[in-house]
């Protein structure tokens, strides 16, 4: 069986060094066929033409602050059966779309959703969630590396989260793709909800990783902390409005309002806030509620075939090997893995003190996968906080760890 045309859309705005980061790392990948489609802002757009396989790319320039209108000019040149979408600030496992996509063989299967890390590599961001009536996510007990299929409750939805998720075109089309009445916040919690309430499945896939590092953009600051609530609001209005009854409306504006205010409050008690910002920004969160509520939303009209043809990215297969590092050689052992990388393979380098220092994993811009910690530190978080450990097995564990997502065979 041949595996679907995927369309792979990367909207980017005010992000260019992410973008290229990002776009290095999908051209790692390991599927076939695929094609990327860049979304972008003139930065972004200079930087995805100043890498080495710009030729091979779709660029679209757009240079609006709208998410769902970007994502729509992704879909409408978009000529896969699949269209996947990921961050600026992301960058995918090399078997994303591998395993990402397989659920799909299933006909009820519409929407597809992975797991995500976060900024340290390795603790997950988000797993599986549900969605309440209200847009409220709540966890879902999944397996925890096979793909699972789900078809909501009435009035309650699969959450996929923008950063790492997947459509059929053709249900994109039916559904509208996505609503930009929600310029920011909230868009695919919208899409899912329609998605639910058609009738359609969610395949939530363990496998399917990416890792995610929430880089600082117009509504926050690199560490999280709110730099606006404008659209924050204003998405909540269009949310309420479309799936709320108008009678509870009211009250749940209340409730989310007074959690916004929470949120603020925890920042400024940790220092990342003073009590000026916090009055500021709840001004903001209010205005883009009554600026919501004037907004028209609605599905927009798609075309059922692509504008452009399909442009496959040439997605050669790629050895996955892991480098043994030590901190006093590192910067030997990175210039190496570097070169191997421009030689078309993926690599992983481990770099191991004989210390406690918690695990860290990152890729740098020019493509190579890094792992950094102590000897005896943790990488999952949950796990003692000291273990007698050999270099050569501790080396095992963290390569068994990611193995299946980094296309790592047991000989390495």
């Amino acid at each position: 069986m041949t595996n679907p045309a995927v369309s792979v859309v990367v909207v980017s705005r005010g992000r260019p060094d992410d973008l290229a980061r990002c776009l290095t790392g999908l051209s790692q990948v390991q599927y076939d066929p695929f094609e990327l489609i860049v979304v972008a802002d003139p930065e972004g757009v200079r930087a995805a033409r100043s890498l080495t396989f710009a030729e091979q790319l779709k660029i679209v320039p757009f240079d609006e602050a709208n998410i769902s209108a970007a994502r729509n000019i992704g879909i409408v040149q978009a000529a896969g059966e699949i269209v996947a979408f990921i961050d600026d600030d992301a960058v995918p496992e090399p078997q994303w779309l591998r395993y990402l996509v397989a659920p799909a063989t299933q006909g009820d299967v519409a929407a597809l959703a992975g797991f995500v890390r976060g900024r340290n590599g390795i603790s997950f961001q988000w797993k599986a969630r549900s969605l309440d009536r209200y847009g409220g996510f709540h966890p879902l007990e999944v397996h925890d590396s096979q793909a699972t299929v789900l078809h909501p409750p009435k009035g309650k939805a699969v959450k996929t989260e923008g950063t790492n998720m997947a459509f059929r075109r053709s249900v994109l089309v039916e559904l509208g793709g996505f609503d930009s009445a929600y310029h920011y916040f909230l868009d695919e919690t919208d899409l899912n909800m329609r998605l639910a309430r058609a009738g359609y499945a969610t395949a939530v896939v363990p496998l399917a990783e990416v890792h995610h590092g929430f880089a600082a953009n117009a509504q926050r600051r690199a560490n999280r902390v709110p730099r606006d609530l404008f659209e924050i609001g204003a998405s909540w209005a269009v949310f309420l409005r479309k799936h709320v009854p108008e009678s509870e409306r009211k009250g749940q504006w209340k409730a989310l309002r007074a959690g916004e205010k929470r949120r603020l409050l925890e920042h400024m008690v940790t220092g990342g806030l003073d009590a000026g910002w916090v009055r500021y920004l709840m001004k903001r969160l209010d205005a883009g509620y009554r600026d919501g509520l004037a907004r028209i939303p609605g599905a927009v009209k798609l075309p059922a075939h692509p504008e452009t043809p399909f442009k496959h990215f040439a997605s050669s297969s790629r050895p996955s090997r892991i480098v043994r590092s030590r901190p006093w050689r590192l910067s030997r052992d990175l210039a190496a893995a570097r070169e191997r990388v421009a030689r078309g393979e993926i690599v992983t380098v481990i770099s191991l003190s004989l210390t406690t220092l918690y695990h860290r994993i990152y890729f740098d811009k020019s493509g190579v996968w890094v792992q950094r910690g102590g000897l005896f530190g943790k990488s999952e978080r949950h796990e003692p906080i000291w273990r007698v450990m050999t270099r050569s097995g501790r080396i095992q564990n963290e390569t068994s760890r990611v193995m299946r997502q980094r296309g790592i065979s047991k000989e390495t």
